[in-house]
C-alpha cells in the first residue's frame, strides 16, 4: 500500500469508529467466536466507504460498525477479495488503529481522534462521527447563536462553532472549521428509513471544498449480540507505530 493510500486509511478510520467482522477480525483478534449479551442501545451498520486519492481516483472499501454509544466502538476496512486492510477499537481508556498489510499500528487517548503531528488529517470527534449512523447528526446540547440566509450559526457546549442547514426538517450539511483554518463540512443525502429511524443513506466528507471521503449506508441493525472478540484488538511486536 503507498504511503498515500495509507493517509486516507488513516482520514477514514479517524473519521470513523466503531466495527468488526470478517475475515480480518478473525487474524488481528485471534478471538473466538463465543456470542455475549450487548446493551439494548447498541447498533450494526454495514456501509460502503469511498475514499478519494490526491489523483481524484476513487477507492471503494466494505465496512461495518459496531456501536455502543458514548462507550465503545469498533471498526473494520476490508478490500477487494474480502482482505482486511484497517482496524480500530476505541473505548474510554484509549484508542487503537491496526494496518495489518503495513504492519503499522497507531494509538491514542480521548474522544479527539486522528494524528496530532498532522495537520492535514482532520481531528474529528469521535461520538458525534459514531451517531450518524443512528441518524444524530447534530451535536448535543448546541446553542444556538443566529440564523441568517437559511443558515443557523451554533456553537457546541464545549464553545466549538458549526453551522447547518435544513429543508422541511431535514438536515442537509453541516461545517466547522478545521484546526488548520480550512472548512470541513459534511453533506447528508438520500434519506432512508433504518429500523424505523430516518438517517441519510449518504453522507459525504468535504475539506476546503473538496470530496475526500464518502459514506453509503446498506444496513443498520440494532439490539444484537456481539461476537466476544469484537472488544479486543492485538497489536502484534511485528507492527510499527505509525510515524507522524
Amino acid at each position: 500500500m503507498r504511503r498515500s493510500v495509507l493517509f486516507l486509511m488513516l482520514v477514514a478510520l479517524a473519521m470513523l469508529a466503531g466495527c468488526a467482522g470478517g475475515k480480518k477480525a478473525e487474524l488481528v483478534n485471534n478471538t473466538p467466536a463465543a456470542k455475549v449479551e450487548v446493551p439494548q442501545d447498541s447498533l450494526r451498520a454495514k456501509f460502503v466507504l469511498t475514499l478519494v486519492g490526491s489523483d481524484g481516483k476513487p477507492q471503494d472499501l466494505d465496512a461495518v460498525l459496531f456501536s455502543v454509544p458514548g462507550k465503545r466502538y469498533r471498526m473494520e476496512l476490508t478490500g477487494p477479495m474480502g482482505i482486511g486492510v484497517a482496524s480500530m477499537l476505541w473505548t474510554e481508556e484509549g484508542w487503537t488503529m491496526t494496518f495489518p498489510t503495513e504492519k503499522l499500528y497507531m494509538k491514542g487517548n480521548g474522544y479527539m481522534v486522528g494524528l496530532l503531528t498532522d495537520n492535514s488529517l482532520p481531528l474529528v470527534h469521535i461520538h458525534q462521527v459514531a451517531n450518524l449512523f443512528d441518524g444524530k447528526l447534530l451535536p448535543d446540547s448546541y446553542e444556538v447563536v443566529e440564523e441568517k440566509d437559511q443558515v443557523i450559526f451554533a456553537k457546541e457546549k464545549s464553545g466549538r462553532s458549526f453551522s447547518f442547514a435544513k429543508q422541511d426538517s431535514l438536515v442537509t450539511w453541516l461545517s466547522r472549521t478545521g484546526r488548520d483554518g480550512k472548512p470541513e463540512t459534511l453533506q447528508f443525502k438520500e434519506y432512508k428509513t433504518f429500523e424505523g429511524v430516518e438517517t441519510p443513506s449518504i453522507i459525504v466528507f468535504q475539506r476546503d471544498g473538496s470530496d475526500y471521503l464518502s459514506i453509503r449506508i446498506k444496513k443498520v441493525t440494532r439490539n444484537k449480540p456481539f461476537s466476544l472478540g469484537t472488544w479486543r484488538l492485538n497489536v502484534p511486536k511485528s507492527f510499527s507505530p505509525v510515524d507522524g
